[in-house]
């Protein structure tokens, strides 16, 4: 029994270890993206695929990703997600044309699809109580660690080697977690042996494709463009057609049941709210950090390390708050701190120090470190070992869908409020129309032209964008305060927690 106790610590840190390489693959490429399109000879819209692909494949493959590995394994499933993950690495690496690098990022998606859910669902199979608590603050810090540290080694990389070298960066990541579960982990999966469900996987699929889409072409065009609100009421009409679906099938994909439960619930739209919140600020930050402060690529993620170290502290103290006050206060007080964090990062001027954005940075990152385990451990903790895998894909597509919607919305309020506060006077059309474009664009545009005041109105306007960003972020934080207090429950429900989840399931030794 020690034995074991043990070994499900290092599976643990196997997991952790590799899904350290799907955080850094969703920021590395965009640091890779302007090399990327002179090497290959990119257009702007195989650039915009080049991210699409990806998100697009990890939408629609999530649930089903879930599924099977309940069915068929979950050992077996992770093995062969991460070699999936790392042949579309060293594919991606080698790509030679953007339509090759365009299916290797697909490939990439449909691994990283497995690996999300599948990591997470491992949790309540292994841990229980105060040790699934403490798993899932390390699971979870581990997911968002990679995140900001694509940045810094991606620059680096970039700097030094070929372009192919931010994607070979996962293969050791790969290796050591292949090593490590095939060796450490036991074979589980649920003995419910169901219909497969094939209506159930479709519509949500093309549900999550269609509104996952929908959303990333209104952050490029706008809300109210013909093709933006085709995609999205064709997502919201296949969702609700899988919703009714779900309630009527003798053996529907996720147990909608599972609603029922308030800490389920509610710990999942908290967790998405955070994600929501952590994704605009990571899409806002960086560009404030290049085109206003003037750093390069692996600068600004050397910048970002306040917020892994944040997120570190906050996790760290999430766990042992967790047992005095109870995930309910753990959660509002994390919410607390993000939207303190955020409101003072909307009086960031143009010449402001950059130990005044380190320190509302770490302020965020201390809250999310609160707020984003606690949440998600309050949902796991209503998942039986049972349906782990698809409850756990259920949660993570909550979340990416709200992180997506999150970087749209974001995006538009910022860029909107960029081009409203910009003075163009003077200017051609044409170049007028490339300043607006973005941040990045109009400084290069004003330095090209040798124009100090084109700099200080594109750096003034950005700056703008950002405090008008980081308000509705921290008013969602603020909703997150509320919705804790009023909806989450403080204790946990009777007989949820249980001294093993082992016996409900089959186990291959």
């Amino acid at each position: 029994m020690k034995n074991m106790n043990t070994r499900r610590w290092w599976v643990l840190g196997a997991l952790s270890f590799g899904l350290i390489a799907v955080g850094l693959d969703m920021t590395v490429l965009n640091i890779a993206l302007p090399t990327l399109a002179i090497e290959l000879h990119a257009s702007n819209s195989e650039l915009q695929w080049f991210a699409d692909s990806y998100n697009l494949v990890v939408a629609a493959v999530l649930l089903p990703a879930g599924m099977l590995g309940d069915r068929l394994g979950r050992k077996k499933m992770l093995l062969i997600s991460f070699v999936m993950f790392g042949t579309a690495s060293i594919g991606c690496a080698y790509s030679d044309s953007p339509e090759m690098l365009i299916g290797m990022r697909c490939l990439l998606g449909l691994g990283a699809a497995f690996l999300i859910p599948l990591s997470m669902s491992i949790l309540p199979v292994l841990f229980s109580g105060n040790e699934r608590t403490k798993a899932t603050m390390i699971w979870a810090t581990a997911n968002m660690l990679g995140i900001p540290l694509g940045p810094i080694v991606g620059g680096w990389l970039l700097k030094n080697y070929h372009w192919g070298s931010v994607f070979l960066l996962n293969i050791p990541f790969v290796i050591v977690a292949l090593i490590a579960i095939s060796i450490l982990l036991p074979e589980s999966r649920s003995t419910n042996h169901s219909k497969f469900d094939g209506i159930g996987v479709l519509t949500s699929s093309v549900g999550l494709v269609a509104l996952t889409y929908g959303v990333i072409k209104a952050g490029e065009k706008s809300w109210s463009d013909s093709g933006v609100l085709l995609y999205l009421c064709l997502g919201i009409l296949a969702l609700v057609g899988f919703v009714v679906w779900q309630r009527n099938t003798k053996s529907p994909l996720i147990d909608l049941s599972l609603f029922r439960s308030a800490r389920f619930t509610w710990g999942s739209i908290l967790a998405t709210l955070a994600s929501f919140t952590i994704f605009g600020l990571l899409f806002a930050i960086p560009q404030y950090f290049q085109a206003v402060g003037g750093a390069d690529t692996l600068g600004t993620g050397l910048r970002l390390l306040p917020l892994i170290g944040g997120l570190i502290v906050g996790a760290k103290f999430a766990d042992k708050l967790g047992i005095r006050l109870g995930a309910k206060y753990v959660v509002a007080i994390g919410f607390g701190l993000i939207a303190l964090g955020l409101f003072i990062g909307t009086t960031t001027k143009v010449g402001s120090q950059y130990s005044f954005a380190a320190l509302w940075i770490t302020i965020t990152g201390i809250g999310l470190g609160l707020a984003l385990p606690t949440s998600m451990d309050a949902a796991l903790g209503e998942l039986s070992a049972e349906r782990s895998g698809v409850g756990s894909a259920l949660i993570m597509a909550l979340r990416q869908v709200g992180g997506t919607i999150g970087v749209a919305i974001l995006g538009s309020a910022l860029n909107s409020n960029y081009r409203n506060h910009l003075d163009v006077t003077g200017l051609p059309e044409a170049v007028a129309n490339t300043v607006k474009h973005s941040v990045a664009a109009g400084v290069a545009v004003a330095k090209q032209i040798n124009s100090v005041k084109l700099v200080e109105s594109v750096r003034a306007a950005f700056v703008n964008g950002m405090e008008i960003m980081l308000l509705v972020c921290g008013g969602v934080a603020v909703l997150g305060i509320i919705l804790t207090l009023l909806f989450l429950p403080r204790k946990k429900s009777n007989g949820q927690e249980k001294s093993t989840q082992l016996e409900s399931l089959s186990i291959d030794k």
